[in-house]
């Protein structure tokens, strides 16, 4: 007899446990092929021309959206909330970053990854180095780029949008007077030469798993760039785990 025994899963045989097992497997192949197509599909949404220009300050001085992609095809932002009244960045935005792993995939697939906030860049350098991070981050401060994509709400600079719904959507789901501020999310970019697209933004818990190479790549329109996937026509693929 368990004593003490705490709130725990039904205690059952070998054989019946591995029966329930063989049962979530089948739901578990399900969610993956499910997860597939949606990457599919995500990999053939259209692409948006950004006709304004955005001004950053990053450990090199002033960059455009264009610099941020260090010479690669796609560019990966994390819009980290670290408002630039503040002292220390968001604490939730600070356990994503604390639980990114080795990224380095995304380079070899020309990929970039980077943080943007809107605090002052010495305040984003003072933190990077208080939590021994080495990716790169950029301040946003004085530019459009949050208001645009909708990672600082103020509707005296623009119309309140977050995750796709706007001021009224977001006051029927969460009350009043929480549209505001700073919040999170993960936009990507996509560059033709000098031209720079916006391909795809999310946010909230869209956000929450997004910590590896194979995450943040399905996030792009090249994808993994692995001969599995069902991509267009002409996009880069190499052998599986190649």
């Amino acid at each position: 007899m368990i004593q003490n025994a705490i709130a725990h899963p039904n205690i059952v045989g070998r054989d019946e446990w591995l029966t329930a097992r063989k049962t979530l497997l089948e739901h578990e192949k399900e969610l993956t092929k499910h997860r597939d197509r949606i990457n599919a599909e995500r990999r053939r949404l259209p692409m948006v021309k950004l006709e304004k220009e955005y001004t950053f300050e990053g450990s090199n001085g002033s960059a455009k959206l264009i610099d941020l992609f260090e010479g690669r095809t796609q560019l990966i932002i994390y819009h980290f909330m670290f408002a630039p009244e503040w002292e220390k960045g968001c604490m939730g935005c600070t356990g994503y970053v604390n639980a990114l792993g080795d990224l380095s995939r995304l380079n070899e697939r020309d990929t970039t990854f980077a943080l943007v906030s809107r605090a002052p860049f010495s305040k984003l350098e003072a933190y990077k180095n208080l939590k021994g991070w080495t990716l790169p981050w950029y301040s946003s401060f004085g530019s459009d780029f949050n208001y645009d994509f909708h990672v600082t709400l103020d509707e005296n600079i623009t119309p309140i949008e977050y995750n796709y719904r706007d001021k009224a959507e977001l006051e029927k789901r969460y009350g009043p007077n929480v549209v505001q501020g700073e919040s999170h999310g993960l936009s990507v970019f996509f560059r033709l030469g000098d031209d720079v697209f916006h391909t795809y933004s999310t946010y909230a818990r869209g956000v929450e798993s997004l910590t590896d190479n194979y995450s943040l790549l399905d996030m792009t329109p090249y994808g993994r760039q692995e001969d599995f996937e069902d991509s267009p026509l002409g996009y880069p693929q190499k052998p599986t785990y190649g």
